[in-house]
């Protein structure tokens, strides 16, 4: 193994850490470890593992969140790509781009090397369903030297390594791939803190990875429940039996003192997705009627409390430069009266605001004519209904940076007719010539014009009605320091986080 030994690697790490844990704010200045052991983390997570830590579908968050898997790349806080297990990148062409490794191990003890990351992001472009950070795009992989990396885009793509930075393209050893049709993140991972046992959909254990790259970790270890119920979480919180609360509902935000109470603007944007496909709403008629009656302003101010925005669009003000960006949608359909035309709406409850959410849209829909019959599931048996259209609309709250960190992306993966996450089943040539004419923009400024451009496009079929955009609350134990409080919610357990 040609890693440098242990103790130069730690100091190393040290000196590395904040790399890791200074993009974002944090509940303390001190960012990597100190020499004594720290106590184990208890913290509560929204949202159940929906296929057992698979690392490409929907888990792939719930994994980076708890600091056990890493890519090549990671955003920073201005939303550029930083390094993660790649210390350094250039672009070889308008297609390919060569990535230097830094000296890591995994945590079954192998080293991270060319030939391990190459199997690892190979395993993942081959994903079926296809990971969200990959929608519409096709990678291979290959090890080009001592420590080096090549990743080659089919076509030209200039976001490559934002898009690298998902917590869909996460490097594993080859261990994880030991079942044809299964990925295992149990002790095969690079982060900070090791998957070593899963208790069904309700709770994980995590270990300290003492050889992580980028120091060891202040806290021993972190014990993950998983409670759906936020009223549950946030008393779990404050009867002492967890350290952290992901997600504290707004109505129980008041139930913490304001010192426990962390308020983080970010990406998310909640939205209803109008099924473009089947049902009522294939008539773009009955689109612009529901657009039409929804009061966003109120959402904002009754079920959110004044934590969110009304929503402006696919891109909300925690993007600071899309307000002046912003293209206003044109070739919208005029609206037809509904007349009781019957729709189903359908959401999640582990976010607890959707279901009122999704209620208050009953009311103003039914105000203007239509007949409207919810529908409300924990979001791992909603969500291939959702997909497949079994439902005429859905609430969803949906952070847009959070897959790649590519304002470009989601609109392909959300929007168009071969994307991957496509909730509204649209498939519509403007807007697909839109999206495909931003992914061939390179610079930062004139990438972001052709984003606004394509979410005019997107915004003018009325396949999507963005409601508000949020704020997330997270609950936090007194004792509890070092946290990492991300916008695009990628991040929550760094090497710094400890009680």
């Amino acid at each position: 193994m040609r890693s440098l030994p242990r103790r130069r690697r730690f100091v190393a790490g040290l000196l590395l850490a904040p790399l890791l844990t200074g993009c974002f704010a944090s509940e303390s200045g001190e960012e990597s470890s100190g020499g004594a052991d720290g106590s184990r983390l208890k913290v509560a997570l929204a949202f159940p593992p929906a296929e057992n830590f698979n690392p490409y579908g929907a888990d792939a968050t719930l994994l980076s969140r708890l600091g056990v898997t890493e890519g090549l790349t990671r955003l920073d806080a201005n939303g550029a790509a930083a390094p993660a297990l790649a210390e350094s990148w250039s672009r070889e062409n308008d297609r390919s781009w060569l990535f230097t490794l830094r000296d890591a191990a995994f945590q079954d003890g192998t080293e991270v090397t060319p030939k391990a990351v190459a199997t690892a992001l190979t395993r993942a472009a081959g994903a079926e369903p296809v990971t969200a950070a990959l929608s519409g795009v096709e990678l291979t992989a290959e090890a080009a030297g001592d420590r080096r990396v090549r990743v080659t885009a089919a076509k030209p793509d200039s976001a490559l390594p934002l898009r690298l930075s998902s917590p869909g393209l996460v490097v594993l050893s080859s261990k994880a791939y030991a079942e044809k049709d299964a990925v295992s993140p149990v002790g095969t991972a690079t982060g900070p803190f090791e998957l070593t046992k899963v208790t069904g959909t309700t709770a994980a254990t995590l270990d300290r990875f003492d050889d992580y790259w980028g120091g060891r970790a202040q806290a021993s270890g972190v014990d993950a429940k998983f409670i759906a119920d936020g009223t549950a979480r946030t008393n779990a919180l404050r009867t002492g039996g967890v350290d952290v609360a992901e997600a504290v509902p707004v109505s129980q935000a008041t139930s913490l003192d304001e010192v426990a109470r962390r308020e983080t603007a970010t990406t998310r944007t909640t939205s209803l997705l109008l099924n473009t496909e089947k049902g009522a709403f294939k008539d773009p008629k009955a689109r612009a009627a529901a657009r039409e009656a929804i009061d966003t302003s109120g959402l904002a101010r009754g079920v959110y409390e004044g934590h969110a925005d009304p929503g402006v669009g696919i891109y909300g003000p925690a993007l600071t430069w899309a307000a002046d960006k912003r293209v206003k949608p044109t070739g919208r359909a005029a609206a037809a009266a509904p007349d009781g035309t019957s729709v189903t709406v359908a959401t999640y409850d582990n976010r607890p605001e959707l279901p009122e959410v999704a209620q208050v849209l009953k009311q103003q829909l039914e105000k203007a004519g239509f007949k409207v019959k919810l529908e409300v599931r924990e979001y791992s048996r909603l969500e291939s209904d959702a997909l497949a259209g079994k439902f005429d609309a859905f609430v969803s709250a949906r952070n847009t940076m959070l897959d790649t960190g590519d304002p470009v992306s989601i609109l392909a993966s959300d929007y168009t007719c071969e994307g991957s996450y496509n909730l509204a089943l649209l498939c519509d040539k403007k807007v697909d010539k839109a999206v495909a004419q931003a992914e061939t923009v390179s610079g930062t400024a004139e990438r972001q014009d052709a984003a606004m451009t394509a979410e005019a496009a997107v915004l003018g079929t009325d396949a999507v009605v963005p409601l508000v955009h949020q704020r997330i609350i997270t609950g936090v134990g007194a004792a509890v320091s070092g946290l990492l409080l991300d916008p695009y919610e990628r991040s929550l357990l760094g090497v710094g986080t400890r009680r």
